[in-house]
């Protein structure tokens, strides 16, 4: 399969020359055609409609203006390259312009201090604290840099990188935000380039709407919120450097859990909660080695966007609802923000846990940071939510500690309080109740997961296994990782549905329940009108490692991908993102298909908390521009994809079948969560009306449920396990 790059070389309207100029030194100048009025009369009416047209269109220009279609393109390509730059020129004018009103406003508050006298004597102030005026003049330059760097990241997005400001007039402290970071290679981890944030696709997120309204906070309110977090904080600290009595090893799994009756003793509460029978707790600790420096994680905690970036897995929503402080002197330490949060289980079997939390980050000392999460209940605002579980955050966060070789120590901390209003369906009991679902271990294992994918992110060795031949440069692989990240994500966000928006039971057996969901899509990256997602969860008593392995294997996919007619499939393009194997970007190709222009864009990752395998057909248009190195975000995606996790019972519950998982199967991932068996979410989308209006008839009804069943009575079939409910 050949794979069309598109490259060129040459100007506006460039041709070659004659055979005997190439062959000349002295004569290689290359002729340039000057268009005519009519001929950039009409291109410039199509680039504003359409600035990235696709070949039918080129050629289409290219026969009404009599120019070659190679010149169609590259006068696109300058066109568009020209209009960054007059954008550049003109931002970089505002932030300059904004930057020198900043440096004005410092220098004339600093003269007017040095000449304040006392209205009385004549002389200086005694009621005035020199200290306290500085402080202030701080915070407030702060809040200036705060403002003029979201300027500078709206700024930022239409010219595809960060914009450079001017210095301010006295050298602060402000945190950097080159960071040391490792790219893969063929002989283990070596230190690779810095990480640029700003390629994180966070800061770029649509946030939805979210079902509260907005608040206003009084200042007695934030002075309270304040005390909270720092009382919480001081407690966090001596939960994460304490080990006994606090902390000990369970028995079952060699876990980290909390001993209560100690904690108890040691932190005395003022309430009576955990009297209440119906009230469980969860609380586990667990550390690990991230690949990203300190500042680098603190920064992207402090961000919601990035936050959910970093946990599409694990946080499905998330809003700074209020910035109580932004921090001191530009640095995070001293942040504190007012939070709302959704956290989900990738099922629509288990409710999400909605709050209210604080955020408070402090630096405890050079290259070390704390960070404190807690629930806050705000006024009238405790019975909002539809939830079938009440959650309360006990103080959870975690240590950040810089590590020499550029990487950091992450000491992690779950405590929750749970009350459920309804029973725990009876597949996803053991794995809430064992507290893995949200524990530290779930929340670790992700981090260290996604940091390593955008280690490869940033990568500049590429390997040839990873080309293949076929991605024709490091642009190209970065392209397409973003394309595929963002392809995750929606996958993620498919299994939440937004405000009012409530799975329905389709149908439903002993062996396996069918819901769904209609919800209308107008993102630019998705098909537009109405898109129905349909899920179903089943148990096998297979080892998760082993059923990841069954589903990311191309040579098995026609086992059970029942949209693939039972046609083999062959990867045509690999991308590692990750050290295991198992973390990978594919591109395959159906054999023996009708559209032999469509193409199946596949995401597989795997940690010790569970894994996913999400795929998605483009065709081959859009994949060609992908690898290109051009912007992917426009491509429309609808997913797919299977979610693998344990089902919370231990090896030693473990009965016949299935086997136990081996050193082999678990890859490096950990065998104290090695479990029983495995959990597995069949997810489709399905466009089912371009109208906006369009309902869910019996014949989709009966569609979705033909497509789910046949789904998972040939994975049971292909792992041997059509006995197991």
């Amino acid at each position: 399969m050949e794979f069309s790059s598109g490259g060129g070389g040459g100007g506006i309207g460039g041709s070659s020359g004659d055979h005997h100029d190439a062959s000349d030194p002295h004569r290689r100048k290359k002729r340039y055609h000057r268009h005519t009025a009519h001929q950039i009369q009409r291109l410039e009416a199509m680039f504003k409609d359409c600035p990235h047209p696709d070949e039918k269109i080129r050629l289409q220009l290219s026969r009404e203006l009599n120019l070659h279609p190679r010149q169609i393109k590259f006068w696109f390509q300058n066109r568009r390259t020209q209009m960054k730059a007059q954008h550049e020129r003109a931002d970089n004018c505002a932030l300059r312009a904004e930057n020198d009103k900043i440096r004005c406003e410092n220098i004339a508050i600093r003269e007017a201090l040095k000449n304040v006298i006392c209205p009385s004597c004549g002389g200086p102030p005694v009621t005035e604290d020199p200290y306290f005026d500085e402080q202030k003049l701080r915070i407030e330059n702060a809040q200036l840099k705060e403002e003029l760097d979201r300027v500078s990241s709206i700024a930022a997005k239409y010219i595809g990188r960060p914009i450079s400001q001017l210095p301010p007039v006295q050298p602060i402290h402000v945190s950097s935000l080159d960071l040391s970071m490792a790219s893969f290679s063929g002989h283990g981890l070596l230190p690779g380039p810095s990480l640029d944030l700003h390629l994180l696709p966070g800061s770029s997120t649509n946030i939805p709407n979210l079902p509260f309204p907005t608040m206003s906070i009084s200042d007695m309110d934030k002075s309270l919120m304040a005390d909270v977090a720092g009382n919480a904080m001081d407690e966090l600290i001596r939960l994460l450097q304490t080990n006994e009595p606090l902390w000990m090893k369970s028995t079952n799994d060699g876990r980290e859990i909390l001993n209560l009756e100690n904690y108890e003793r040691i932190f005395p509460r003022h309430n009576n909660q955990l009297k209440n029978p119906n009230i469980r707790i969860e609380a586990s600790r667990d550390s690990g080695v991230v690949i990203m420096n300190g500042l680098a994680l603190v920064d992207m905690f402090m961000d919601v966007n990035k936050w959910m970036e970093l946990f599409p897995t694990i946080v499905s929503r998330a809003r700074t609802v209020e910035v109580i402080s932004p921090g001191m002197l530009g640095s995070p330490s001293g942040a504190l923000q007012l939070m709302y949060e959704e956290l989900q289980v990738l099922s629509p079997l288990v409710p999400t846990r909605q709050f209210y939390f604080l955020r408070f980050c402090q630096q405890i000392e050079q290259g070390s940071w704390a960070i404190v999460d807690i629930s806050y209940d705000l006024p009238h605002q405790e019975n909002q939510f539809a939830s079938s579980c009440k959650t309360h955050r006990l103080l959870s966060g975690c240590l950040i500690q810089d590590m020499p070789n550029g990487y950091s120590k992450v000491t992690w901390v779950e405590h929750w309080e749970i009350e459920d209003k309804a029973p725990i369906h009876r597949l996803y009991m053991d794995l809430i109740h064992s507290g893995l679902a949200f524990g530290a271990e779930k929340w670790l294992s992700s981090l260290q997961r996604v940091c390593e994918r955008y280690a490869c992110l940033i990568g500049t060795s590429n390997s040839t296994h990873d080309l293949a031949g076929v991605i024709p440069s490091p642009e190209g692989k970065r392209s397409m990782m973003k394309l595929a990240q963002r392809m995750v994500n929606n996958f993620c966000a498919s299994l939440n549905p937004s405000n009012g928006q409530q799975w329905s039971t389709l149908s439903g057996s002993n062996e396996f329940e069918v819901r769904a969901t209609l919800h209308k899509s107008n993102d630019p990256g998705q098909p537009n009108g109405v898109v129905l997602s349909a899920a179903t969860t089943i148990w096998l008593p297979i080892p998760p490692e082993n059923v990841f392995s069954f589903f990311r294997d191309e040579s098995t996919r026609p086992q059970w991908d029942v949209l693939s007619n039972q046609n083999p499939v062959q990867e045509v393009a690999h991308v590692a993102n990750g050290s295991h194997p198992g973390n990978c970007i594919s591109v395959l190709r159906a054999l023996n298909a009708s559209q032999s222009n469509m193409l199946i864009l596949q995401e597989s990752c795997i940690d010790s908390s569970g894994s996913l395998v999400v795929y998605c057909p483009v065709d081959l248009h859009h994949i060609n521009i992908a690898m290109s190195g051009e912007d992917p975000s426009y491509i429309p995606l609808l997913p797919s994809g299977l979610t693998i996790s344990p089902d919370g019972k231990l090896d030693q519950e473990r009965g016949g079948g299935g086997g136990a998982s081996t050193s082999s199967n678990t890859g490096g991932l950990g065998g104290r969560l090695s479990s029983a068996g495995s959990l597995i979410t069949v997810v489709f989308q399905i466009l089912v009306s371009n109208l906006p209006s369009a309902k869910m008839s019996p014949e989709s009804v009966t569609t979705v449920n033909n497509l789910i069943g046949n789904t998972v009575h040939q994975i049971k079939a292909a792992l041997n396990c059509t006995s197991s409910g």
